[in-house]
């Protein structure tokens, strides 16, 4: 049993500085801002102001009665073996799998599907502690050799290094200040192309991942094996635009080399193509040359998304949303490049979510245009996690499970799945999947845990979680995800409805989600925990400050709180498209109405007929996370304590306001099992002690 009684002591907060005299005019309206300070990672105040709140946590942590327990019963389910689909490359197979606590996956490879599988990479030799893990891999085409990232406490930083697969001997080549970039092989195996920035210059800060400078001038190269990064092919770049990033991918034929090119997190990019069969020396004549690759280009306005599918010389097919917001397949011939001609219309309802060629070609899928087998993994709330092969070679196409993935201990029979239609603010109807105990009276007393994200284009599906199915058999708790708007499960249209001037509908959406399941019977405010991370992390900031009421806990991860300066740190240009920017006026004055930072308000000063305060929070964040960067979480705890809790005596604040701020990990990606396990059992503990949940053995 959780008890508030275990906090029946006065929380003392560590006063944190407040610098008045940092105000900014942004078009005429002056903004204070007194914890600009926390936004240097490196100074001893703000190490000092960590480690006080880390010490705050850690004490209120201790008194959480079922956080143990829920450790226990995580790790004993996390306990079970998983796998990825296989992918082919030359005569061999490679696959991902865990054993079960291993903190990171490793590496198979086999000579066929039924032969013995041996270890490729394991990173778990890497580090002692697990926090070195595996960020992105590319097998050559003949199979001969793995290329592959890594990157350090969770960063978006990566180092690329290369490995024989014949004897696992790697290779000496080391590639530095990668980021935001895929690897992909000329199929002479010779070498790859992949994308980097500059080096930082002599005497800037060198500890990749907690920097929160810009990240600019991104650049495409092409590295020859056997040599040093120096050497490397500075393919494409381009000085005037800053901000864009290049990714470049060998066609499934070998001749071309498609550039695409994107400046920011919506749906729009340039392409252009190299034929590299028409470069007189190849690729080795540009070794030594300040020339770029001759590109040619196919579209050159960034007002639509085009992925390639598939190629047959100079045919290319496309999944696109030009003039589709649910997306179609189209075709082009680079011979005639303004004739464009659709394949797969525009669907009334169901988005394309994706387009695989197999021969005949379809994670989820993995496949290839030059085999007639491809694997689908499939996953739900209940399904752990199925692999099915289909075989295209006879011209049926059986489909059989090639492996499932069994938990000891978890029977889906004891569990429900329902989807509900909620109307929202507006009249608009929101998806909400809610999953609990079979035969469970709706009679508002049930602990409650709803999830949300609506931005990005992001779709948030149906997926197994070990720490949700244990929430809702030991806590006889329901989790909820609400697939409010901003995502992309309708297509462009419903992402366009939920950001820039139209972000309100996303708050208004999860407000009206979490008071239907008021309504409907399933919890009650102070039974209810809302969670989300990153974007998700602001839709909590936003929530908890326009309905403290609604909720009895909010647990925010590594989120975009402070909504006027986020385009200034690491790749936050990149959101403007999605949030706009402060520089803008018009902008300013979308940013500054939901802005978490900028609008934590005392709710019994603002409603004195009906007073409440803030829910039990915990802000999470983490020390390596250079996508969205701590000092987000740090200066919105800092002003959270200061304006409900110690700028006044005997504060009617007395749920605690507490950051969890984790080291040597990052926005979430590469974290080792014990440290994604350490963390459930905190913010659930956290949730179980705020909600008063009872532990059902």
């Amino acid at each position: 049993m959780g008890s508030p009684s275990a906090l029946d002591q006065p929380l003392h907060y560590p006063l944190a500085r407040r610098d008045e005299s940092v105000v900014d005019d942004y078009h005429g309206v002056k903004i204070s801002d007194p914890y600009r300070w926390l936004e240097d990672p490196d100074s001893e105040e703000t190490k000092e102001f960590v480690q006080k709140q880390v010490e705050l946590c850690e004490s209120i942590l201790k008194k959480c009665q079922v956080r143990e327990k829920l450790r226990e019963k995580i790790t004993k389910l996390f306990d079970h073996p998983r796998y990825d689909a296989p992918f082919k490359r030359g005569n061999k197979y490679f696959y991902s799998h865990n054993t079960g606590l291993q903190a990171q996956d490793v590496i198979y490879v086999q000579n066929s599907l039924d032969g013995e599988p041996e270890v490729l990479l394991d990173p778990n030799v890497l580090s002692e502690d697990g926090t070195v893990s595996l960020h992105t891999i590319s097998v050559s085409k003949d199979a001969k050799y793995l290329a592959y990232g890594l990157s350090s406490s969770g960063s978006d930083w990566e180092t690329i290094k290369v490995m024989r697969v014949e004897d696992k001997a790697v290779e000496p080549d080391t590639l530095l200040w990668v980021k935001f970039s895929g690897i992909s092989w000329t199929h002479d195996n010779k070498g790859f192309f992949y994308g980097r920035y500059p080096a930082p210059q002599e005497g800037e800060k060198i500890d990749a991942g907690t920097e929160t400078s810009s990240n600019l001038y991104h650049e495409l190269y092409y590295h020859f094996l056997g040599t040093d990064q120096s050497e490397d092919i500075l393919c494409w770049r381009d000085a005037e635009n800053p901000k864009f990033t290049f990714d470049g991918n060998v066609t499934d034929d070998g001749q071309y080399l498609l550039l695409d090119i994107q400046e920011s997190c919506d749906p729009v990019n340039k392409l252009y193509y190299c034929d590299m069969s028409a470069l007189p020396e190849g690729l080795e004549g540009f070794r030594g040359k300040d020339s770029l690759l001759p590109f040619v280009k196919l579209v050159d306005q960034m007002d639509a998304l085009y992925m390639q599918i598939a190629n047959d010389g100079t045919k290319f097919a496309f999944r696109t949303n030009k003039d589709a917001p649910r997306y179609k397949l189209v075709r082009v011939d680079l011979k005639e490049p303004s004739n464009w001609i659709d394949v797969i219309p525009e669907a009334k309802k169901d988005v394309l979510e994706s387009a695989v060629a197999v021969n005949g070609t379809v994670d989820g899928i993995s496949a290839r245009r030059e085999d007639n087998m491809f694997f689908i993994h499939f996953s739900s709330f209940l399904t752990p996690g199925i692999i099915y092969q289909c075989n295209l070679g006879d011209g049926v196409s059986d489909m059989e499970i090639f492996r499932e993935i069994s938990v000891p201990g978890f029977d889906r029979t004891e569990f429900d799945v329902t989807q509900v239609f909620v109307s929202s603010k507006d009249g608009t109807k929101i998806p909400m999947f809610i999953v609990g105990r079979k035969n469970v009276s709706l009679d508002g007393s049930h602990p409650c845990l709803l999830y949300g994200y609506g931005g990005f284009f992001l779709s948030i599906t149906p997926s197994f979680s070990v720490s949700r199915i244990v929430l809702a058999k030991h806590l006889g708790a329901f989790f909820c995800i609400a697939n409010i708007r901003g995502g992309g499960e309708y297509g462009e249209e419903w992402h366009k409805a939920g950001s820039l001037p139209r972000k309100q509908n996303v708050f208004d959406d999860f407000i009206s989600a979490a008071e239907y399941l008021i309504s409907a019977g399933y919890t009650q405010p102070k039974n209810l925990c809302i969670e989300g991370g990153s974007n998700g992390g602001l839709l909590i900031g936003a929530c908890i400050n326009q309905r403290p009421d609604l909720f009895g806990c909010a647990l925010a991860h590594v989120g975009v709180m402070d909504m006027l300066r986020f385009h200034k740190f690491t790749i936050g240009h990149a959101w403007t498209c999605e949030f706009g920017c402060s520089d803008n006026e018009e902008e300013f004055h979308w940013l500054i109405k939901y802005s978490p930072l900028h609008n934590v308000r005392r709710p019994w000063e603002q409603n004195p007929a009906q007073p409440s305060q803030y829910p039990y929070t915990m802000l999470l964040t983490a020390d390596h996370d250079d996508r969205v960067v701590p000092l987000h979480s740090l200066k919105l705890l800092a002003t959270m304590q200061h304006v409900l809790c110690t700028s006044l005596e005997n504060s009617p604040q007395t749920n605690p306001i507490i950051g969890r701020i984790e080291s040597k990990a990052g926005h979430g990606a590469g974290r080792p099992t014990k440290k994604i396990i350490d963390e459930a059992a905190d913010r659930y503990g956290f949730m179980a002690m705020a909600l008063d949940a009872s532990w059902i053995e």
